[in-house]
């Protein structure tokens, strides 16, 4: 399958074959399947992020145990490796000095 350039932002979780205001943050190249699928992992963290919304709203659930701020990171850690793994020389160097993957993904 071929590959093609996206634009990724990952603080819109948008994900653009177009470069469009400020979704150059990184920059990948991907099958569409591998686009599928990094969609996926957004899409799980959106989910994530929405249950832990709800869970701020119980005071008796600390916030510490909660399973929703762990997928929520757990998505948010894969999706950036899924990204330096696709991304062009500037993209995994962007990602290496935000320090966001341990040395043992790299």
């Amino acid at each position: 399958m071929e590959k093609k350039k996206f634009f990724i932002n990952m603080g819109t979780q948008e994900i653009s074959q177009v470069k469009s205001g400020n979704n150059e943050s990184f920059i990948i190249h991907a099958t569409g399947d591998e686009v599928t699928l990094l969609r996926e992992k957004m899409n799980d963290m959106d989910s994530a992020n929405t249950r832990a919304f709800f869970r701020a709203h119980v005071p008796i659930m600390s916030y510490h145990n909660d399973q929703s701020n762990d997928d929520y990171d757990m998505g948010m850690t894969g999706a950036f490796q899924m990204i330096y793994e696709l991304g062009n020389d500037q993209t995994k160097a962007h990602i290496e000095s935000m320090g966001v993957l341990s040395d043992k993904h790299l």
